[in-house]
């Protein structure tokens, strides 16, 4: 598994006016010490992760490829702290030249002009015939997990702000699709496996939101994980096709009683807290069969009933019993506490400065208070994060890329380096090792490679 995430990004300036800089000046800076090191703007690092300047300005962590869910957890926070750290610099490198700007990152789904910018999954899957058919399977669960795995969305419209369960929602326009910006499907078919392709594909997840709080970026993996498993090992999901996905996830996000009636395409109705209930029931079902809840490990069984508590609380109209938990809880609790004290509603313009400082990644921004203070749960052990910023993943190929590239940047040899594949460029030629395999934590040529590189 892994996580992409592109970040909301400006340069505010420190007195209020204008900013200094608009969003391609201020990501060169951001950028400054990744191109001083590369030369440019796109690098993978000895983390085993890649971060890189995408389309439209916006900064963009990829994790490294995980099999074991705290390290995804860790490397995805890796990413956060590996960008503040960059907009620290930056900053410091704005105030010592005079100019009166500060960079803010922010991990949320929306701008003020209504742009969208994502947080995308992905999932290595078996390659099968039926790969389309199965995913197209778990299209209800991917319109309906909002209301357990939204980031909260605070909507504007005419003169009017609402609070919603997701920021991707109204982004969506494709139930399934090879496209990602001109149709934006919730599942991108994009045949790019980043292994072995006649055994792997990609599913590649865009509908999510960007999470701040740990225990729901944990439970947005570990529940399509799990649906995944099922998948694979033949079982059959509820047949809850939906007459129209677009609508129906765009009613979801509006309704926070969770009980919305979607149309079904084989017709008559169902809600999305029914949809998430028979698809979790079905899992459990499941696993239980399979003997697998037995082996479970503590981090999956405790996000297994945070996924039962969350469709609870939203059946009882309950966010504060899942308020550390689950993001839109956590900050719907947030703005409620905000406008009971100060007299606000949520039309006021510092409601949506609160709603940005709850993603803002920089040190200006919400979760490290937050989480300090016990309003948002941390799964992570202490420091995890600050050690993957630096160590690749050890139980995936992710740990050979880090390894290599580590050995090159220390022995200063100019190298490539992506997902598969590892090159050593030297004047009378490149020597390069592709790695097929993610699960392959050592390779003798890789091995060979960067003994060549310590000559």
């Amino acid at each position: 598994m892994g996580i992409e995430t592109e970040y909301g990004l400006t340069c505010a300036h420190t007195q209020g006016a204008a900013p200094p800089l608009d969003p391609e000046q201020a990501a060169q800076e951001l950028f400054a010490p990744i191109i001083a090191m590369g030369r440019s703007t796109n690098s993978f690092l000895a983390n085993g992760g890649r971060l890189y300047l995408d389309v439209g300005a916006h900064p963009e962590y990829a994790t490294a490829e995980c099999d074991v869910l705290v390290d995804l957890l860790a490397n995805d926070r890796a990413g956060e702290l590996l960008f503040a750290d960059l907009a620290a610099r930056a900053n410091e490198h704005l105030a010592n030249q005079g100019i009166p700007g500060r960079i803010h990152l922010f991990k949320n789904n929306n701008d003020a002009e209504g742009n969208s910018f994502g947080c995308h999954e992905n999932y290595l899957v078996r390659r099968r015939s039926d790969f389309r058919t199965r995913i197209s399977s778990m299209l209800p669960y991917f319109v309906t997990r909002q209301i357990v795995v939204g980031a909260g969305h605070l909507r504007r419209e005419d003169g009017r702000v609402t609070f919603e369960f997701s920021q991707r929602a109204d982004q969506m326009w494709d139930a399934i699709s090879s496209a990602s910006t001109r149709s934006r499907p919730m599942i991108n078919t994009r045949d790019e496996p980043h292994g072995d392709a006649e055994l792997y594909r990609r599913m590649h997840v865009i509908v999510g939101d960007s999470n701040i709080a740990q225990a729901t970026t944990a439970l947005k993996m570990a529940a399509t994980e799990a649906l995944l498993i099922m998948i694979e090992d033949g079982g059959i999901l509820p047949n809850l096709t939906l007459a129209d996905p677009m609508r129906a996830i765009r009613a979801t996000s509006e309704d926070l009683t969770g009980r919305v009636p979607l149309e079904l395409a084989a017709g008559g109705t169902a809600t999305p807290l029914e949809i998430q209930r028979r698809m979790r029931d079905a899992v459990l079902q499941h696993f239980e069969r399979k003997g697998y809840l037995a082996e479970l490990d503590a981090t999956r069984r405790y996000l297994f009933d945070l996924w039962g508590r969350a469709l609870d609380a939203v059946e009882a109209q309950d966010p504060a019993s899942i308020a550390t938990e689950i993001d839109w809880a956590a900050k719907l609790s947030l703005l409620r506490r905000y406008c009971d004290r100060s007299g606000l509603t949520l039309e006021d313009a510092r409601i949506a400065r609160l709603d940005l400082a709850y993603h803002d990644i920089t040190d200006r921004g919400l979760r490290a208070t937050m989480e300090q203070s016990g309003l948002l749960r941390t799964l992570l052990p202490a420091h995890a994060a600050e050690k993957a910023m630096k160590m690749p993943p050890q139980t995936t190929r992710a740990r050979i890329r880090g390894e290599f590239i580590r050995a090159a940047q220390a022995h200063r040899r100019d190298y490539m380096a992506d997902w598969m594949n590892l090159r050593l460029l030297e004047a009378q030629g490149t020597r390069s090792v592709v790695l097929k395999d993610p699960f392959a934590t050592v390779d003798a040529r890789a091995d060979e490679l960067m003994a060549q590189i310590a000559e």
